[in-house]
């Protein structure tokens, strides 16, 4: 269904992505935002996901800028470098405007959602309040999004943890609630990584409430 493209950067880099299109008329688009894993089996998977909901889907690779198409497992190892890539030799603004550049890219095929997952979660809600041309944004489990909180969304957005998260304390997501009282957060008894299911912390129950939610969350903010 999918297939690796190539995106002009507005600094002239070459940035790879990860598309997939629906079967009929695009519904809208959605900007898949991996976690710190790269664009892996998963993140390809989550990309075919949406473009089988209706929508025309990209996940464009932000670790391209340090090695290109990285893709990482969930092993510790691969958690440590996931980290590093991250956290160490990413820059966030130049991340950010990689994905400007994805979102652009999408909007040919109508309004543009964002969903993302771990860090990319982070990234998602700073798209949200940061970059042009989102619709709607569906943020899971996004480490550090509780410091972020003076930031205003320009657009609807919808957040998703896990009460069993040792990364992602309830305190942190209490002060999401109460910094962003018109985002809706929805809390699900699961941990970690839940919507992934290539790990361990895999919660069948909860990805699929999470799904529907931000499916439905889009359909209400990206049709027309």
């Amino acid at each position: 269904m999918g297939e690796n493209i190539t995106l002009a950067a507005s600094d002239g880099f070459e940035l790879g992505a990860y598309v997939a299109t629906p079967a009929g008329a695009a519904k809208g688009a959605v900007v898949v935002i991996q976690e710190i894993f790269g664009v892996n089996q998963h993140i390809r998977e989550v990309t075919d996901g949406y473009a089988a909901d209706g929508y025309f889907a990209i996940a464009p690779k932000i670790f391209d800028r340090i090695e290109r198409d990285i893709e990482l497992g969930y092993e510790e190892a691969d958690m440590g470098r996931g980290i590093d890539l991250a956290f160490q030799q990413l820059d966030l603004a130049t991340a950010l405007g990689d994905i400007q550049t994805a979102i652009n890219h999408a909007s040919a095929e109508g309004k543009v959602g964002v969903v993302g997952y771990c860090f990319g979660g982070l990234l998602t809600w700073l798209s949200a309040c940061d970059l042009d041309g989102v619709a709607a944004a569906s943020s899971y489990y996004g480490g550090g999004v509780a410091g972020q909180m003076e930031k205003t969304p320009k657009c609807p957005v919808i957040m998703h943890f896990g009460e069993l998260d040792a990364h992602i304390p309830m305190s942190d997501v209490d002060a999401v609630k109460a910094a962003q009282p018109d985002t809706p957060v929805h809390v699900y008894n699961a941990d970690h990584g839940f919507n992934c299911d290539h790990r361990a912390s895999y919660d069948a129950t909860a990805a699929a409430t999470a799904k529907a939610r931000t499916l439905e969350h889009f359909a209400a903010n990206l049709a027309g």
